[in-house]
Order: structure tokens, then sequence, then C-alpha cells
């Protein structure tokens, strides 16, 4: 929202400044009231002002771009973006509220981590790099989370699932909307599972911060041993394990 807002800023002041320009004595001078063709050119360029403002706002506030498939989404602002079309379907409004949210503060976790091993260790050092492949890892396998949300929610029909507690939908065999419930029912588990697996590498992401904050010195040998460490490497293999 806040790039449409700034390329709406940035339509009304190239707007404003082009009337300033025709309009103000100081430059073209174009008076209406003056005489017909002034009147005219003036009318003409506020209508035309207006209704490029009108058209704008309606594109940059409103209108949904394209949908990029799930395979081309490469980085944060385009998980945002995907996620963010999603928000008003009413029985995952309050997952994907949650997804946004995730996502802002595995940004603001990463970038953490990363000052804190800048003033902790050299680039070079292998300490560093240790550290550095760990929370590469397991970004990989946040996003990788809100890639599979996003593939499931591609397919999730809100007008289907709506339709489950309609009248007609009792006129159904009993084992056809067991069935039907019960598809849409493992759409939503699969979600909050998820999610439920980003929140747990978010705090434990949390816990590796606050061992390092406490490190005086380390050798790369014991870096495995760190119970951080630990804890987010068997969630990275149990995460692979589940996926062969």
């Amino acid at each position: 929202m806040g790039t449409k807002l700034t390329k709406l800023l940035v339509l009304i002041l190239g707007i404003a400044a082009l009337n300033i320009l025709v309009l103000s004595p100081g430059f073209l001078g174009v008076a209406i009231g003056e005489d017909a063709l002034s009147t005219a050119i003036g009318v003409t360029l506020l209508a035309a002002s207006a209704l490029i403002l009108l058209y704008g706002s309606n594109v940059l506030l409103f209108r949904q771009p394209a949908r990029v498939p799930v395979k081309e989404i490469k980085t944060h602002e385009d998980y945002v973006e995907a996620l963010t079309r999603f928000r008003r379907i009413k029985p995952l409004e309050e997952d994907i509220s949650l997804a946004l949210e995730q996502l802002e503060r595995m940004e603001k976790k990463k970038e953490t981590l990363l000052q804190v091993l800048h003033q902790r260790f050299e680039p070079g050092e292998l300490s560093f790099a240790k550290f550095a492949s760990v929370i590469q890892e397991v970004e990989k396998l946040f996003y990788l989370n809100i890639r599979s949300v996003l593939n499931r929610l591609n397919v999730f029909d809100e007008s289907e699932f709506r339709s489950l507690s309609r009248p007609k939908a009792s006129r159904l065999p009993p084992e056809l909307l067991r069935e039907r419930s019960n598809l849409y029912n493992e759409y939503l588990s699969f979600v909050k599972g998820a999610l439920g697996t980003n929140e747990e590498i978010l705090l434990k992401l949390d816990k590796l911060l606050l061992e390092i904050s406490r490190l005086d010195s380390i050798e790369p040998g014991d870096i495995e041993k760190m119970p951080g460490m630990q804890e987010i490497d068997a969630l990275i293999n149990q995460t692979k394990f589940y996926k062969q």
C-alpha cells in the first residue's frame, strides 16, 4: 500500500504542477473567462486533470494488479502482495493477517541477526559463515511454507466453501456433503499448520538471537552444540524428512 500511495502522491503533484504551469500568470497564463480560446483550454485542462486523477486513483488503490504465478514469486514484497490478495476470504482472514505479520517479523529478525553477527564476528570468520548459513536455510524454509500456503489459496473456492452451509446443501447426499466438508477443512488445516511451523521458526530464531547476544567468544566447532542451533537443525531436518 505504501508504494501505491507514493505513486498516487506523484500523480497528484504532477497534475498540480501541470495546472500551475498552464494557468499561472507567471508561466503560460491561460485565463478562464478572458476569451473563448483560453476558457476552452482552461476548462478542458481542469476536466482532463479531474478524470486522470479519478482514473489513476482507481487503478492505484482499488484495481488488483495481474496475479503473479506462485513459481515466479521471488522477493519479500512479492510474497506480501500475493498474500494480500486473499485478505478478504472470510474463513482465512485471520490466517492471512497472521501470515503477513509473520513476513514482517521474519524480515526484522533476519536483519537483527545479521547485525548482531557483524558485531560479534568478522564476515570472513568461519563462525560468521556457519551462523549466516543456518539463518539462510531457515529463511528458505519459512518462505517455502508461505509458498505452499499460496498454492492452496490459489485453488481454494470460497463460494464453494460457503455453499456447504446453505439450505440447499442439505438436499445433497450426506456422504457427499461430508467429503466436501472434509476437503475444505483440509485446506484450512494445512494453512494453519504451515503458519504454526513458521511461528515455531520465528521463536527458534529469537532463541538463537538471545544465545548469540550472550556470547563472549566461541569456537566454530562449538556452534553445533548450542541449543538454539540444535533446535533449528532438528526443524530443518524434520521438514526435509517429511518432503522426501
